[in-house]
């Protein structure tokens, strides 16, 4: 594994308990895994899951307790945060931290951000509002390092005059999560670089050439910037196992429709009932063979990913972490 490609580890804040999952990644960490990105949710997914801690104290826990990067994959700038607080929380993180932490950025989920009691509005407007947000928080990070103050007026966000008073000497890169070929072009505009999970190679390589074809109107150099990888796996000692582990523990991976509207754990986990063991085909990897699973990670290498960040959805992390360091990550390729 050379030096332009990371294989991270996925802390999933959803499942385990925040000091477990700060203990799992400083393991991950031990046995050749660089980075960890934490889940931002409120709720778990299904209630199986059983967790759902605030993602900036851990990544806090996680900057004291590891060397790697640390980022959120991803906050939602938009409904249960002003964007304002997304830019503090950041800059102090990075101020901390120096030279580690990015800040991965989505338009959110009804799961996590409807708690506030707001109207959840249509997907179009909750990328427009992202982009808004993000407008804010590049503005906060510029002019709080040339020692200004900043105020927005815009369509969904008021901020009065201001400026961040914690900052690192270099602001945090700012990636955006997509899955859209209009967001990851916007994304190129906007955003130093791009953050999706996995999904059919060539749906992914359209996705790069939207971000790459943004970013040049930019004037950026697509080059440049990371594209970020969070891929999930179900790896266990027998395949019946791993299934088992991605029905019960992941059953949203299985699920073929957009679940941004979902509001409940509760009814994510009626409909995992309709989830049946084929439905998770092309979409995870479900499997007791490291060397199945290293062909599909490298698959993602080979398209031109720069940071993957790996998660297996069962309970047995270490075990996995074990035998992912010994058999999967020396052999993948750039």
């Amino acid at each position: 594994m050379n030096s332009s490609l990371t294989i991270g580890y996925a802390a999933m804040l959803e499942q385990f308990h925040p000091t477990e999952a700060v203990a799992l990644a400083e393991y991950a960490e031990s046995k050749g895994f660089s980075g960890v990105m934490a889940a931002d949710h409120f709720q778990p997914w299904v209630p199986a899951q059983g967790q759902s801690a605030f993602v900036w104290n851990v990544l806090s826990a996680l900057g004291e307790r590891t060397r790697g990067d640390i980022g959120p994959g991803v906050t939602a700038p938009t409904f249960r945060w002003h964007p304002a607080m997304v830019a503090q929380a950041s800059a102090t993180l990075a101020a901390m931290y120096p030279g580690r932490h990015w800040l991965g950025l989505g338009s959110g989920e009804a799961l996590n951000e409807h708690i506030t009691g707001q109207y959840w509005p249509e997907a179009p407007e909750r990328i427009n509002r992202m982009f808004e947000a993000i407008d804010i928080i590049t503005k906060l990070f510029t002019n709080s390092l040339a020692g200004k103050d900043v105020r927005h007026k815009g369509e969904f966000y008021k901020m009065e005059s201001t400026r961040l008073w914690t900052m690192p000497e270099t602001a945090p890169e700012i990636l955006v999560a997509t899955a859209g070929p209009v967001t990851a072009k916007r994304a190129g505009r906007h955003a130093d670089g791009l953050i999706t999970v996995g999904a059919p190679l060539e749906k992914i390589g359209m996705l790069f050439e939207r971000f790459d074809a943004g970013a040049r109107e930019a004037g950026k150099d697509p080059d440049t910037m990371p594209k970020v990888l969070q891929l999930h796996m179900s790896w266990a000692e027998t395949d019946e196992e791993a299934l088992t582990n991605a029905m019960v523990e992941w059953p949203n991976g299985g699920m073929k429709f957009p679940k941004g509207d979902i509001r409940s754990p509760f009814e994510l986990e009626q409909m995992a009932k309709l989830v049946r063991p084929e439905d998770f085909e092309g979409r995870l990897v479900i499997s007791s063979d490291p060397d199945l699973h290293r062909a599909y990670i490298q698959k993602f290498v080979d398209l031109g990913f720069d940071r993957i960040y790996l998660h297996n959805v069962g309970r047995n992390q270490r075990q996995w972490i074990d035998v992912f360091s010994r058999s999967v990550l020396p052999a993948l390729q750039r």
